[in-house]
């Protein structure tokens, strides 16, 4: 029996790792991956406290993504270490730069997936180094923490970084990337439209930092109806014909365009399929 497709998260939802009142809630807000942060959301002098709590719920019947702190500082080993238990299913690791430190999470961490966070201009440089290492999933773009190492003014002006990561997944043999936080969370218009962009270049998923992000994430890196009509109507089409030219809604369909319309319906029907078949 052929074993049904692994379907990777389109969204990925923070949830702060030293507010353990808001670990179930996150779970439950819809997102395809929750990642409990153990970096950004949790100041200086509550690391340890923080690690505990995500420690005494973490639980093998549900899955989640811990975002530990960076390799360069004190608490990387600590951290790293936590995602040895059950329930833990992918590491994050921001200012991701150097081969070794997700060799270092792999070890620590062996059967979880890892996720380098690109959010540097080393990180950045070393990209195809860093998705080529054991163990990682797919890349994922820290755009806010870039622009500031950068000092790129606008998120709008990330087009070249965003295509690259893109590339460089693909050559790597990598999923596709998640793109970077929307930070307006109240803003529905701008979430969607940066999700539209996200999937127009090549992005797989997409983080939030808000529950109420996550629907329009999901729907925005989902085919539309239109979309997977069209593809039906190409695939059966290059069906009937046997090999042979074929026009669709007047224009010539080859291979390219076969498989591309292939890959939508293929995706559309693994994520109708039951949840299990999901891997955050």
């Amino acid at each position: 029996m052929t074993e049904p497709p692994v379907v990777l998260p389109r969204s990925y939802l923070f949830v702060p790792g030293n507010r353990p009142e808001r670990f179930d809630k996150a779970l439950a807000a819809g997102a395809d991956a929750v990642i409990v942060d153990l970096e950004d959301a949790v100041p200086l002098q509550g690391k340890a406290d923080a690690r505990a709590a995500v420690a005494r719920w973490l639980n093998a019947t549900r899955a989640v993504v811990i975002r530990v702190n960076g390799p360069d500082t004190e608490w990387f080993a600590d951290d790293v270490a936590l995602c040895a238990t059950a329930g833990v299913a992918a590491v994050m690791v921001p200012k991701a730069e150097r081969a070794e430190s997700l060799h270092h999470a792999a070890r620590m961490a062996p059967g979880c997936a890892i996720l380098p966070l690109i959010e540097t201009a080393a990180g950045f440089d070393n990209a195809r180094v860093l998705a080529a290492c054991a163990g990682v999933q797919r890349l994922v773009f820290g755009s806010i923490d870039f622009q500031l190492d950068l000092g790129i003014q606008g998120d709008e002006d990330l087009l070249f970084y965003r295509s690259q990561l893109v590339l460089v997944s693909r050559l790597a043999d990598r999923a596709a990337p998640v793109d970077g936080v929307t930070a307006a969370f109240d803003n529905d218009a701008a979430v969607s439209l940066d999700t539209e962009r996200a999937r127009r270049l090549g992005f797989g998923a997409k983080l939030c930092i808000h529950p109420r992000q996550v629907a329009l994430v999901n729907r925005g890196l989902m085919p539309v109806d239109a979309e997977v009509a069209w593809a039906r109507r190409v695939v059966t089409a290059a069906a009937q014909a046997h090999g042979a030219a074929v026009a669709v809604d007047g224009r010539m369909i080859d291979r390219p365009i076969v498989l591309r319309a292939q890959a939508l319906l293929d995706e559309v029907d693994a994520r109708a399929a039951p949840k299990e078949r999901s891997e955050p």
